[in-house]
């Protein structure tokens, strides 16, 4: 049986990356948390796939509004740096995803998807898992769909911001709506 971990301590991670500047760096969950930021972390299964990039370019297409929400969003899958800047440098037209405004993670020791519960270890991949965590370093919400299936980036700022809101949000909130008032 897998444990719980929302509602518990992340865990914490340092991988490296291809920044937005297409250079080499890391990234670090400590530092998002020393920053005071929301982390949104999602791992896909694998870079010049057909899935993967629409997902990719959807949290691209909503940056400016997780940056709104003081929010860091990272993507990560078990591929190398190498194979993550090929991909970007490769035209949209030919498979690949064009510029990011954040930064792709490269857990190609599959450290991060194994004690994030997502690794499939027989194939050394990642589920599409999706991960909150507030500034804090707690695990507000984890959902991990089918590698077929790929996430909702409206639904994702829309949870981020229910967690943000500190209220009680019924089925269906969305921000704006009134919160629920225990009695």
């Amino acid at each position: 049986m897998a444990e719980r971990m929302v509602g518990k301590q992340a865990p914490t991670f340092e991988m490296q990356a291809v920044l937005p500047n297409k250079m080499f760096g890391k990234v670090s969950l400590k530092e998002n948390m020393k920053a005071g930021k929301w982390t949104v972390l999602f791992f896909y299964p694998a870079d010049f796939t057909f899935v993967c990039p629409t997902e990719i370019v959807g949290y691209n297409d909503k940056i400016e509004k997780f940056e709104q929400l003081n929010a860091v969003v990272i993507g990560a899958s078990t591929d190398t740096v190498h194979t993550h800047k090929a991909w970007i440098n490769t035209p949209v037209s030919e498979g690949g995803i064009g510029d990011l405004a954040f930064p792709l993670a490269a857990d190609h020791t599959q450290v991060v998807a194994r004690k994030y519960g997502i690794l499939i270890e027989e194939e050394g991949l990642a589920l599409r898992g999706l991960f909150i965590i507030n500034p804090e370093g707690e695990l507000q919400y984890s959902v991990v769909h089918h590698n077929n299936i790929g996430r909702n980036v409206d639904e994702t700022l829309r949870v981020l911001e229910a967690l943000q809101s500190g209220g009680l949000c019924p089925v269906n909130w969305n921000p704006g709506e009134a919160l629920l008032q225990p009695k």
